[in-house]
């Protein structure tokens, strides 16, 4: 291995190091309690040596968001997976729905948390998210193409979709179910009962 190469494969453990450090951080004390101090501790380096890799703790917390997509990714492709697209749909539901209930914080940096999105100006797509949405997107497309939903179109589908199960999540993880008065397990419960009433109201 040549110099250059050498250099490189540091570079990537080092921003590998920063991220790991960075998420578990944010996803155990929070995003207010997490500082590229408090980071840099953690893996016994100086905060200087941080900002070679990253400007602010905005654009930190963008890599550690794409670490977060990666993770709901390979979810999708092992609970997800099913041949017949509406049943995989009504998977997606379980699954995306399961990791937000189960991992709130990484929920809330992924899809709440306006920080990490002041890495991007307005003109940039969101890559992060990409591989995700697609998940859905196809499955959607596959349930227009046999007839399955009552979307005609896709992107309006998908929107549909990803915003019925994310509005059920984000009330519960910020705890405005609390109106509704009930005990954690109606609240499950709840969520599961929509999500069915809104599959059947969908289908065809």
């Amino acid at each position: 291995m040549g110099i250059s190469e050498r250099k490189e494969r540091d570079k990537l453990e080092m921003r590998k190091n920063i991220i790991d450090a960075a998420m578990h951080m944010f996803t155990h004390e929070g995003y207010e309690n997490a500082s590229i101090r408090k980071i840099a501790d953690k893996i016994e380096y100086s905060p200087a040596t941080i900002y070679l890799y990253y400007k602010d703790k905005d654009e930190l917390l963008y890599d550690v968001q794409a670490e977060c997509f990666k993770k709901l990714v390979t979810i999708f492709k092992k609970d997800a997976s099913a041949a017949e697209p509406f049943t995989r749909l009504g998977q997606i539901f379980d699954t995306y729905v399961k990791f937000g209930l189960n991992n709130p914080e990484m929920y809330d940096l992924m899809f709440i948390m306006k920080s990490p999105m002041n890495n991007l100006d307005d003109k940039e797509i969101w890559k992060n998210g990409n591989e995700a949405f697609e998940h859905v997107v196809t499955c959607v497309q596959e349930c227009i193409d046999h007839q399955l939903i009552k979307f005609d179109n896709v992107w309006l589908g998908a929107f549909s979709v990803w915003g019925m199960a994310h509005g059920l999540i984000s009330l519960d993880i910020r705890c405005r179910i609390k109106v509704m008065h009930m005990d954690e397990s109606q609240i499950l419960d709840a969520i599961h009962a929509s999500i069915a009433t809104y599959l059947n109201h969908i289908k065809k």
